[in-house]
């Protein structure tokens, strides 16, 4: 009877420990899950705060306190100069203009910083709307610098470039109407192209409104050919204006000395 009873007393205490195992793995079960559930949320908010992060760095619609697709009248005001001041480059079939500008460095000068990487700027507009904004890098300032350095700067700010084969861009000079990119950024309303200048002496970064930048470019193609089809009649009309002002020259010392004349 001792026995049994005690076969009797062992039997409760087993299964008791079996509900406590079960019990424990279904509790560790749950304290996973829990935790694989904080470990992806903390995951996807970091990955929102970095995409937020980059987004925000990767504003290519302005440089400098100066957007793409802005007016004449805004642009230059934030460029201190006057809308009087843009150089007319052709005026149809579209009103292309040029307005020179000097950008104040990106961050206050100090002794650990000489001056600003930028020498220069020019800002072109199509029919009074900004399309592009190009950028020149102070040769002295960027000396021993190579192009990989600049990009590596540029997309510190800007996000990882790209390296399009073979791509060039616009880049009119008297050196070509055209330059190979080095690296370029965009998003699908603005893109960035670094490129050397044409000395090869310095880089260019060229900004531009893809919208815009397209309209203009066709206007200044067709400016060209329009140029070029009416520079025959250009010159006749130039040259019969220099003839016409010798004529009258001699006309006026013709009217003076006959009437002194003397045999």
């Amino acid at each position: 009877m001792h026995r049994v009873g005690l076969v009797q007393v062992e039997q409760p205490a087993r299964g008791c420990a079996r509900d406590r195992k079960s019990s424990y793995a279904k509790s560790r079960g749950q304290m996973r899950n829990a935790r694989s559930a904080i470990l992806a949320g903390i995951a996807a908010l970091l990955c929102g705060l970095f995409a937020t992060s980059v987004l925000s760095a990767a504003d290519l619609s302005s440089y400098r306190g100066i957007k793409l697709d802005s007016s004449l009248a805004v642009a230059s005001k934030i460029a201190e100069a006057k809308p009087g001041d843009a150089r007319l480059v052709y005026q149809r079939p579209a009103l292309i203009q040029e307005l020179g500008w000097q950008p104040h460095p990106s961050v206050p000068s100090t002794s650990f910083l000489r001056s600003d990487s930028v020498r220069d700027g020019m800002l072109s507009f199509y029919n009074g709307d900004l399309f592009r904004i190009v950028i020149t890098y102070d040769r002295y300032q960027i000396e021993g610098l190579t192009a990989q350095d600049l990009i590596d700067g540029i997309s510190a700010v800007y996000g990882v470039a790209a390296t399009p084969p073979a791509a060039v861009v616009a880049f009119h000079s008297i050196y070509g109407e055209t330059s190979p990119v080095l690296a370029r950024w965009e998003d699908p309303n603005y893109s960035w192209n670094l490129v050397r200048t044409g000395d090869k002496a310095s880089y260019s970064l060229i900004l531009y409104s893809k919208r815009l930048d397209a309209l203009a470019q066709t206007a200044i193609v067709e400016a060209m050919r329009l140029d070029a089809e009416e520079a025959p009649q250009r010159e006749r009309d130039r040259q019969k204006k220099r003839d016409d002002d010798d004529q009258s020259v001699l006309d006026k010392a013709r009217s003076l000395n006959k009437p002194t004349f003397r045999p």
